[in-house]
């Protein structure tokens, strides 16, 4: 099974919904946090950099009707990730921002995996 923390807006390129990582980044960019918010997500966001692998080659699906655009989910084994992925959910609910939560055993064309994570481009109609 696998875990993807998500808001209601879509992005434009993928036409999913935006994860929470997207949505701190936009934030922070904007300059919309505290200083209290924004050194929280710093702290956080440290953490995941430090503790979470970035992928440097994934292999892109042969299948025909791939999409071409990959989506992030966190293994449910993964406890410790997605524990620290909850002090953003918290953080974002601070900020009036509502987070779903979403699982699946089907993320797609996994084209990069790891013991943390699995990047996949979406199944079509899924």
């Amino acid at each position: 099974m696998f875990v993807r923390f998500v808001v209601s807006e879509l992005d434009p390129d993928s036409g999913e919904p935006l994860g929470i990582f997207q949505v701190m980044y936009r934030l922070a960019d904007r300059g919309e946090l505290s200083l209290d918010e924004q050194a929280r997500w710093d702290t956080i966001r440290r953490w995941f950099n430090s503790q979470l692998k970035r992928p440097e080659s994934m292999s892109r699906s042969a299948r025909p009707h791939a999409r071409g655009v990959a989506i992030s989910w966190f293994r449910d084994s993964a406890t410790r990730h997605i524990g620290r992925a909850y002090e953003l959910v918290t953080l974002l609910g601070e900020l009036g921002v509502q987070v779903e939560t979403l699982r699946t055993s089907r993320p797609g064309y996994i084209v990069y995996e790891d013991a943390v994570q699995v990047v996949a481009e979406p199944f079509r109609g899924e």
